[in-house]
């Protein structure tokens, strides 16, 4: 009976040993970028109003109280659009004195950087790896739904019902995610392109921005819609100066949809079915550069005789005669596309502007040598 007892406890024992660590073990921590940066003025807003202190300060050195802007502004949970403004964009949005950063960024600077701090910063990233069962024989497409900036519903709902339809149509084989841990070598390498559906905010981790990179270098395809070239602050360089190939300036507003016309470079390989020129309405993007400057191949340029061209507070938005709105570029051995066209609804139903997306993704997907 002893020995019964004895051995009764010593297996109770052995299961708590085994359960107990597993309760007080620290959770992992993701690689996500900018998870050990000291806190500054270039920090994410929203890494910057998760911790009390850095708020505190910055608040007091732009004389705002954040708690008084829009709510779309200050959220601290994805999507948000703290997660694509520094400190300066947010100070400039509410009319802030902007002469106190340089002392607010030696302030915030010499704050620590807790666990609870990293762990915070990185909540809004992923690590889950989706299992998909994809039929032989066709193109494998992955549309990427991930956004922690900006999400326009209306918009990232149209995209995904036209591209779901499309593929129905072409006999492709598409899936769609939410989990940046689908970006892995062995996952990404079922798939012959992936689509960027009006992806805002970061939201790969660096071991999975690796595997992108890598990808793409090794023949993959690349289509970004709209949205996905779109943000105001970028944290990851190679994404709008190498895979995109120019950074968002701007957008018109009053009005912010305008009808204009659309020039067709009707040799570029994308440029099959589609007419010269077309016009239509929408959300036109203006860049601080011309991508042409980085090698890109323009199917696509905006004629800025044909709409307004004034930013938020006022400011201009011209590029001058030769004003890209889609292209192509080569990134190692694979192919990248992205459009600017997108924001409306009726866009992704709009014939012109579906016939642009189904040539891209094609093209993309083709694994043919790039140029």
């Amino acid at each position: 009976m002893l020995r019964y007892v004895s051995l009764t406890l010593a297996v109770l024992g052995a299961a708590l040993l085994a359960v107990a660590p597993a309760k007080s073990r620290p959770q992992p921590l993701l690689d996500c970028p900018l998870r050990d940066a000291p806190y500054s003025v270039g920090s994410p807003l929203v890494d910057v109003l998760l911790n009390p202190q850095a708020r505190k300060l910055t608040e007091a050195a732009t004389a705002q109280d954040f708690s008084k802007l829009p709510p779309i502004f200050i959220g601290t949970k994805p999507p948000t659009f703290a997660a694509i403004l520094t400190i300066k964009e947010a100070a400039a949005i509410g009319g802030a004195d902007l002469k106190g950063l340089p002392a607010l960024d030696a302030q915030l600077r010499a704050l620590p950087v807790t666990r609870a701090d990293k762990i915070a910063r990185c909540s809004r990233y992923d690590d889950d790896r989706p299992v998909f069962k994809l039929p032989k024989g066709k193109v494998h497409l992955l549309l990427f739904e991930k956004i922690n900036g900006f999400r326009d519903v209306p918009s990232v709902t149209a995209a995904h019902a036209a591209l779901v339809d499309m593929a129905r149509r072409k006999g492709w084989a598409l899936v769609a995610t939410d989990k940046a841990g689908v970006f892995h070598p062995a996952t990404l390498a079922q798939f012959d392109a992936v689509i960027w559906n009006n992806i805002s905010g970061d939201v790969l981790t660096l071991t999975q921005r690796n595997a992108f990179q890598h990808y793409l270098s090794q023949g993959g395809g690349f289509v970004g819609v709209h949205g996905s070239a779109g943000d105001p602050v970028y944290f990851w360089d190679w994404y709008p100066d190498v895979l995109i190939g120019a950074r968002f300036a701007g957008h018109p507003m009053n009005p912010q949809f305008q009808e204009a016309r659309i020039a067709v470079d009707s040799r570029h390989p994308l440029a099959k079915g589609l007419p010269t020129e077309w016009r239509m309405t929408d959300e036109w993007y203006s860049f601080k550069t011309n991508p042409r400057a980085t090698g890109a191949r323009v199917l696509l340029t905006l004629d800025e005789s044909t709409y307004t061209r004034k930013g938020r507070f006022g400011e201009p938005l011209d590029m001058g005669a030769d004003h890209p709105l889609a292209w192509t570029r080569c990134i190692g051995n694979g192919r990248a596309f992205y459009s600017a066209i997108g924001h409306l609804p009726e866009t992704y139903s709009q014939p012109q502007a579906v016939r642009v997306l189904e040539n891209a993704v094609r093209w993309a997907a083709s694994r043919q040598h790039c140029r």
